[in-house]
């Protein structure tokens, strides 16, 4: 090496070898001052020298002495560089060892380091400072500055080697090279990383860092050949281990394993080479079997696609289409993927031969990508023929099977119209047909012969049809020929039969027209005539519902103007029948057998007797139900008459009771007293009424089992009169209870009866309706009367006493209740607290011995089920609330 500039990383800023040096001698004047760190560089360096010089058959003992004659210091250089250092002078005087010395700091020099303030007479002196700063330098330059891990050195780079060998064991975090060593478990993990034969690091504890240290140092010493270069005890007594110390000790383990590392290194690198080598031939094996196996299908595949021998049959062509589509979607899809694969392959296998440096691959003769190519376009072309060559056969099979299926339909439409024609242009239905049926079966046949014109253009297609098949040469044209002819003889003879039958139709129509101008007349009276007997018979039938005399005696006088019209009609049934008589005295004349059935009508004579004989046995049937409902309605009429002279009475009389009890409540005089007892004798005279009211429940029921649900002599009704006698018992009752009440009131509070005249008087005054009851106006303008000064919220608080409900109104009762409420003395929720707090001795609470002691047992246990418990810190345990108990007592919240 020639002036190379090492470069050693601290820090955050890059310097020189001889700026590390020149630092390294700052480093020790200020820090080798520490005999602790002095004393790890002694034994550490010592240590290391001799793992060296220990190939050369020697060893020191004290390392500022043993190097000062320079023999031993350039033996070492010897042994770490491996190349041979200027003979040394052999006297032992000062200046032989300086010139040793000399040697050995300018070889060290010529390996690109510049020395600063190290010189030979210090080193030759003992200077313990100067001889470990030199073999620092050593150390740096032959055991660290060497060591590269991801484009990082020196220092740096063996710190990154240590922290990615110990990254995966636990309580091992390698930030510098002091304090991450301390506890001994970061040199284990290096161990156990590279040879975990030699320690069990499952069993190793943080808190034994001396245990830890000394494990590693021997197991370095005895297996790696690692010399024991520090005490454990010092690295851990020491706050901050010396670096330099740990720095060395870790390279030996770098250049311990980096031997092993290298190894393993080549053998993945040919490991990987052979893989390689591997997978280039499976490809190429692969290559050659798929080029072989897609090839070998190609030259199957073109024979079947170049057959193309037409079929006779649609199905059998479209099998050979199903079979080509069949391929098309299962056989060659595959191959096609194969074929993509094969190229895929092939240029993968190229690449990474090129890329591997390996020669291209050159597959066997016909199995190149161009061959297989070429072949996979011929095969396309073949199966574009053969594509082409199907349709254009199916195409014409259709053509030939579309005529034949439409032959085939035409003819079996014309012959099924033509089924039964030849039987019934034979038939002789006529000879016993009535004129109107031949005249229909006239007019049959003319459809008919309409019919037989339109289906001439059908056999004429039928024809054509069979002529083109014949030119087409149809595999079938025998059946085809034979049917068109069979047609064609059809068709002739259904003309011929056709003329045969117009002739005899015409024949016979005009024996019949004498017979059926006579059947018509007969038809023309004898339907008005029966629907004249159809309506007689149902209203003699008619059920009928009336209400009164006057509707009966109507029925009575239709019915005795339809009597009247019964000659007359008996004379248009005469004339029908003669008209029947004389049909069959022609008939019998010119022997002409009759049907019995009239063509123009469903009735016969028979009928019309049997109604007209009906009719005369309904009309005094109908005169005696007439006469009944006379005497039914005369009995109903006298029910209705006897039920309203009664409830004409009592309606008045319970409307006129309660007027009178509405002003008695209101406009009575004198004292409550004497106000229930003229409502008590008002209440007694209402009772005695009740037979009155009975017995017209009895003529209402009558009037109900007659089915009687209406009265034109009175205007009130059953329900009515109930619900007027229960609104009237109900008012009664209501308004000697107000009275009582009243009394209630006057006696609790202490009212006087002078006072309760002046709260009627007022209450009366503005009832402007009369009614018992004030709307809030007026219930305002009252207290306003008797000297209340009310505000808008104070009104509304009033309003809420008086109408709890909201009805809108304020009754008597209420307003006495909120006068006297104003005007007498009442208990209140403070008064009954204030009452309570006495019995508790003034605490805001009470106790189930104080309620027990002070008031009677009933009393007492109510307070107690109904007291809340006490919430605060100050009362014994079990006490009762009384405030919130006494403000419920009286609706009030208890704030």
């Amino acid at each position: 090496m020639t002036e190379i500039e090492t470069q050693v990383q601290y820090g955050s800023y890059m310097m020189t070898a001889e700026q590390v040096y020149n630092q390294e001698d700052d480093w020790d004047r200020d820090l080798l001052l520490d005999p602790a760190w002095e004393k790890q560089q002694r034994k550490t360096f010592t240590a290391w020298c001799n793992s060296h010089l220990r190939k050369a058959g020697t060893q020191i003992e004290n390392i500022e002495e043993d190097f000062r004659n320079g023999l031993k210091l350039m033996l070492l250089l010897e042994v770490i560089s491996g190349e041979r250092l200027p003979k040394p002078d052999k006297g032992k005087m000062r200046f032989h060892k300086i010139a040793n010395v000399n040697k050995a700091l300018d070889f060290i020099c010529s390996k690109g380091v510049k020395l600063v303030s190290i010189g030979a007479e210090e080193i030759v002196d003992g200077n313990v400072k100067m001889t470990l700063g030199m073999i620092w330098t050593i150390i740096l330059r032959f055991a660290i500055q060497d060591i590269s891990v991801e484009e990082t050195s020196a220092k740096e780079g063996l710190l990154l080697w240590c922290q990615r060998k110990t990254a995966p064991y636990r309580n091992v975090n390698v930030q510098n090279f002091h304090i991450s060593w301390k506890d001994g478990l970061a040199l284990c993990a290096l161990i156990h990383r590279h040879r975990p034969d030699l320690i069990d690091y499952s069993k190793l504890r943080k808190d034994d860092p001396i245990g830890n240290l000394n494990t590693a140092f021997e197991v370095a010493e005895k297996y790696l050949d690692i010399p024991k270069m520090l005490d454990a005890e010092d690295i851990v007594n020491t706050p901050k281990p010396d670096e330099k110390a740990i720095m060395t000790y870790v390279s030996c383990f770098y250049h311990a394993f980096a031997g092993a590392e290298q190894a393993e290194t080549a053998a993945n690198r040919i490991c990987k080479v052979l893989a390689v080598n591997q997978e280039n031939e499976k490809l190429m094996q692969e290559y050659e079997k798929l080029a072989s196996e897609l090839l070998e299908w190609i030259r199957r595949t073109i024979p079947w696609l170049e057959n193309r021998v037409a079929e006779q049959t649609m199905r059998a062509m479209q099998q050979k289409l199903e079979d080509f589509r069949d391929y098309r979607r299962v056989h060659k899809p595959p191959k096609v993927q194969e074929k993509c694969q094969l190229e895929i392959n092939f240029n993968t296998l190229q690449t990474k031969l090129r890329l591997s440096n390996r020669p291209a691959f050159m597959p066997s003769e016909g199995k190149m990508v161009s061959d297989i190519a070429n072949a996979w376009k011929g095969l396309e072309q073949v199966e574009k023929g053969y594509e082409e060559w199907l349709l254009t056969e199916i195409r014409r099979l259709e053509r030939l099977d579309h005529l034949a299926e439409k032959f085939k339909q035409k003819c079996s439409l014309h012959e099924s119209w033509t089924s039964g024609k030849v039987e019934l242009l034979s038939m002789k239905d006529y000879e016993s047909a009535s004129l109107m049926e031949i005249r229909a079966l006239m007019r049959k046949h003319e459809a008919f012969e309409s019919d037989l014109a339109a289906h001439q253009d059908r056999v004429e297609q039928i024809a054509a049809i069979a002529q083109e098949l014949n030119e087409l040469d149809y595999h079938d044209a025998v059946s085809i020929n034979s049917r068109c002819q069979g047609i064609c003889d059809q068709w002739d003879n259904l003309g011929t039969l056709t003329q045969k039958r117009r002739d005899s139709l015409e024949r016979v129509e005009k024996l019949w027209e004498t017979i059926d101008q006579l059947y018509l007349e007969f038809a023309k009276r004898a339907a008005p005539f029966n629907n004249w007997m159809d309506g007689a018979m149902e209203d003699l039938q008619d059920m009928f519902i009336v209400h009164s005399i006057e509707e009966i005696q109507s029925l009575i006088t239709a019915h005795d103007q339809f009597k009247a019209t019964l000659p007359e009609a008996d004379k248009e049934r005469m004339t029908t029948m003669g008209i029947q008589n004389e049909i069959v005295k022609i008939a019998q004349t010119y022997g002409i057998k009759l049907s019995g059935i009239n063509p123009y009508t469903v009735l016969s004579p028979q009928d019309i007797t049997n109604k007209w004989d009906a009719v005369k046995h309904l009309v005094p049937l109908r005169d005696q139900m007439l006469q009944e409902e006379v005497a039914r309605q005369q009995s109903n009429e006298r029910l209705r008459r006897q039920f309203a002279a009664q409830a004409n009475i009592i309606g008045p009389w319970i409307q006129t009771k309660m007027e009178e009890i509405s002003h008695v409540s209101v406009d009575i005089a004198g004292s409550l007293e004497e106000q229930m007892s003229s409502l008590k004798q008002y209440e007694q005279n209402i009772i005695n009424y009740k037979s009155n009211i009975d017995k017209l429940e009895g003529d209402h029921q009558l009037s109900q089992e007659s089915l009687i649900f209406d009265n034109k002599h009175t205007n009130y009704t059953m329900e009515h009169v109930r619900v007027g006698w229960e609104q009237l018992l109900t008012t009664i009752a209501r308004t000697i209870n107000e009275v009582e009440n009243q009394i209630l009131t006057r006696d609790a509070k202490g009212i006087s009866q002078e006072q309760l005249n002046e709260f009627r008087a007022s209450f009366n005054h503005f009832d402007r309706k009369r009614n018992g009851m004030m709307d809030p106006d007026d219930f305002r303008a009252c207290l306003i009367s008797m000297g209340y000064d009310l505000g808008e919220v104070e009104f509304a608080r009033i309003m809420t006493l008086v109408d709890p409900n909201n009805t809108g109104v304020v009754t008597f009762q209420a307003f006495i209740d909120f006068m006297t409420r104003e005007t007498a003395e009442t208990d209140t929720a403070d008064q009954v607290m204030a009452s309570f707090k006495i019995l508790a001795s003034d605490k805001t609470y009470i106790t189930v011995e104080e309620l027990r002691r002070e008031l009677p047992p009933e009393q007492a246990d109510y307070c107690i089920s109904r007291m809340t418990k006490y919430i605060g810190g100050d009362a014994p345990p079990g006490a009762l609330d009384y405030i919130s108990f006494s403000s419920a007592l009286y609706g009030e919240s208890d704030l």
